[in-house]
């Protein structure tokens, strides 16, 4: 009997570290285009964004980078993804929000690009929540953010798809966001894994997770880190990267 016993404590060990994972990673496919998702628990989970290397440093733009100077803490990323639109210099084209400290100034007003497809919005990470907010919501709530990034267009508000988004649309990049529930307590971070239109990620989000707001981050540079599913994608320099941290 000594055998079962050792199989069962394996397997209680092994159900135990994935129970201690910070984030929950997999690849979900929904209408012939396959997705990989990373839900965090908003409530418990250590949410940052990352951008330069101390005050007046260089841009990390990296998630190696990230990692070593989380390495000072004593820390690691459990989870990071590229969290919004960037100048060449790769400053935030719109708000970002810091560890409380403001570099960029919120812009509300339409412009070109998909950044300027109004209704735009802001990712909000608080204390005990994270959430996204159409962008005019987010001025008028003033929510109590720790950190935010704000990017465009929104793919979901309060459930229904951007007005502008067309299901015939032939506009096809690997795309990646953010969605949350109407709690605040679950962020779901996904990425496609090929090419999808903007209609096409918005009723992922809608029909298969369910989640009543999402914010498009970026599209052909989307790159994630998830090293519960062998990810490190790499590629030239980043601007600001949403992170979960772990010990």
């Amino acid at each position: 009997m000594i055998w079962i016993t050792r199989a069962a404590l394996a397997f209680g060990l092994a159900c135990c570290a994935q129970g201690a994972l910070a984030v929950q990673c997999e690849d979900r496919s929904f209408e012939g285009n396959s997705y990989t998702i990373c839900e965090v628990d908003a409530a418990h989970e250590e949410m940052r964004l990352f951008y330069k290397e101390g005050e007046g440093g260089s841009v990390l733009g990296q998630f190696f980078a990230v990692n070593d100077v989380l390495k000072l803490e004593n820390k690691q990323l459990a989870f990071a993804m590229n969290a919004g639109m960037y100048h060449d210099d790769r400053s935030p084209v719109g708000h970002y929000l810091e560890d409380g400290v403001e570099l960029m100034r919120v812009i509300p007003n339409a412009g070109p690009g998909n950044f300027g497809l109004l209704p735009n919005g802001v990712f909000c990470i608080g204390e005990t929540r994270a959430d996204v907010f159409e962008t005019k919501r987010y001025l008028a709530e003033k929510p109590q953010c720790k950190h935010a990034t704000q990017s465009g267009p929104m793919l979901v508000i309060d459930g229904e798809l951007h007005p502008r988004f067309l299901p015939d649309s032939t506009s096809r990049y690997t795309r990646n966001g953010v969605a949350t529930s109407e709690d605040g307590q679950r962020a779901v971070f996904v990425i496609s894994n090929g090419r999808v239109t903007f209609h096409e990620m918005g009723s992922f989000v809608r029909d298969s997770l369910k989640l009543p707001q999402a914010l498009y981050f970026d599209g052909n540079v989307s790159r994630i880190y998830a090293p519960s599913l062998g990810r490190d994608d790499k590629g030239f320099l980043l601007g600001p990267i949403v992170g979960v941290v772990e010990p």
